[in-house]
C-alpha cells in the first residue's frame, strides 16, 4: 500500500522567499533520493505563513530508505542546514496518509 506524506510548514511570513527557495532545491533532491514528490505549495491568498508539500511512497519502508539516502546526499544536508541557518521554518507537521480505494 502507497503512502503519502503530508507536510505542513509553518513560515516566517517575512521569509517566504526564502522557504520558496528551499522547496525548489527539493523538487531535483527528492525524486533522486526516491520519493514521488507531487509538490510544494506556496501561499497565495489568505494565510500568508502556511505552506505545503505531498510526497508519495510505495510503502513506509520505502519511506524509511529514502529518510536514510537523504540523509546521505549532500545537496539534501545542505538545503537543510539552509532552512535551520534562516530560521524561515517555525513548525513542521508531518501525515501519513493513504489513498481512499474502492
Amino acid at each position: 500500500m502507497s503512502v503519502t506524506v503530508f507536510i505542513r510548514y509553518q513560515l516566517d511570513p517575512f521569509k517566504r522567499a526564502q522557504f520558496e527557495e528551499y522547496s525548489q532545491r527539493w523538487l531535483t533532491i527528492i525524486p533522486k533520493c526516491g520519493g514521488d514528490l507531487i509538490g510544494y505549495f506556496m501561499p497565495h491568498e489568505g494565510t500568508n505563513n502556511i505552506a505545503f508539500a505531498l510526497i508519495t511512497f510505495e510503502s513506509l519502508a520505502a519511506y524509511e530508505a529514502y529518510r536514510a539516502r537523504l540523509r546521505q546526499d549532500a545537496e539534501g544536508m545542505a538545503n537543510f542546514h539552509f532552512a535551520e541557518d534562516n530560521k524561515f521554518i517555525l513548525a513542521e507537521e508531518r501525515t501519513f496518509l493513504r489513498k481512499v480505494v474502492v
